[in-house]
């Protein structure tokens, strides 16, 4: 197929329709449900009271704002694929937005005003609120609610008949250096939209106890969603099949990006065996070395030293994952861990100068011969 044959294939299995809208039709919207903005992916973002300030600073001035990127559902619905966060900005300045949906209670609102702070060009904002009936001199008058309500935002929407991966591809493209702090994050909101059943397995396996006290992360490193990144990892690459383990290469972050988004769309994706073979090999890490598990091992004072290692997880995580149903006796599993750190192909292949692609061929297969039983 030609350049051209791959670009025409291409652009017809994108339908997309575009125009202005008014952000009191944005309001109406949300008001009746024929929007979805996706709660969830909030905590992802990091949009501070000065941003949104500035960002209701914009509108105020009439400085354009980048459109409103959203997928039409079956349903009719409109999933928000880029401007969740203007678009929560403005909902909760206004006062309406929804509580996150883990909260269970949808009907009810987060009702304390949001007061907004001073900003470049609009001093006199710090404090303003949109309608505070115990506050009318800190309140907005009605001209200048009008003036948002009137204000344009245009949408650009990905109609339902385009290929389903679009919306999926549209949102890691729009959002990659921006509002979304790490990979891990921004992989996170594509597992929301993509399949929510895994993206809460995963949560519920970074929040389990025993993985917690063998990784024993930074707060830093939790922040960012780093204890997702290993589980994640830990899913994609536990039982991968030999060949493909071999092929490993190129940029990890796509890889795992990648595979991710075929996995989740698996309909037949095993859940129970990814479970048992995770908290298998978290509890019995726990049980014989706890959070020395991925630490480094210093023989001559036999003991290990340091903080978390992703190439030890690399070997002894997966290694474990890989053969947890038929493992070597709990009493070894410390001497062999301890064994890792003097093994010729861990010294040659986790050194500096060798990158997660070119050492996973290696200290996977290494891990899995380590633990075998």
């Amino acid at each position: 197929m030609s350049l051209q044959d791959e670009i025409d294939k291409t652009r017809q299995e994108i339908r997309t329709d575009g125009y202005s809208m008014s952000i009191g039709e944005w309001i109406s919207l949300y008001e009746n449900s024929e929007i979805d903005i996706h709660p969830d992916f909030q905590r992802f973002f990091r949009w501070s009271n000065h941003q949104k300030s500035t960002f209701i600073e914009s509108i105020l001035l009439g400085i354009p704002i980048p459109p409103i990127f959203v997928s039409q559902r079956d349903d009719g619905v409109w999933d928000v694929v880029d401007g969740g966060q203007r678009l929560s900005t403005i909902y909760e300045f206004v006062g309406i937005l929804k509580k996150d949906e883990s909260e269970k209670d949808e009907s009810e609102n987060n009702t304390q005003p949001v007061a907004l702070q001073k900003t470049t060009y609009l001093a006199s904002l710090e404090g303003k609120k949109w309608d505070d009936p115990n506050d009318r001199d800190n309140s907005f008058t009605q001209t200048q609610r009008l003036l948002i309500k009137r204000s344009k935002i245009a949408v650009n929407i990905v109609e339902k008949e385009s290929d389903e991966m679009i919306k999926y591809e549209l949102f890691q493209r729009l959002n990659t250096g921006g509002s979304v702090a790490t990979p891990q994050e921004m992989r996170n909101c594509i597992l929301l939209m993509l399949n929510k059943d895994l993206y809460q397995l995963m949560r519920s396996l970074a929040d389990y106890e025993s993985f917690k006290k063998c990784t024993a992360l930074s707060d830093k490193l939790y922040e960012e969603q780093y204890d997702m990144e290993l589980v994640l990892r830990f899913i994609l690459l536990f039982d991968k099949d030999d060949i493909s383990v071999k092929k490993l290469g190129g940029d990890v972050h796509v890889f795992l990006t990648e595979t991710m988004r075929k996995v989740a769309s698996n309909k037949e994706l095993d859940y129970h065996h990814i479970e048992t073979a995770f908290k298998t090999t978290f509890d019995l890490l726990d049980k014989t070395i706890g959070e020395d598990s991925f630490k480094k091992y210093k023989s001559e004072e036999d003991r290990f030293l340091g903080g978390f290692l992703l190439s030890a997880y690399e070997v002894v995580a997966l290694g474990i994952g890989y053969n947890y149903k038929h493992l070597p006796q709990t009493n070894l599993i410390s001497d062999k861990i301890k064994g890792i750190w003097s093994h010729p192909t861990y010294q040659a292949r986790s050194g500096g100068g060798w990158n997660a692609a070119r050492r996973l061929p290696y200290l996977i297969p290494l891990g899995r011969e380590v633990f075998s039983p």
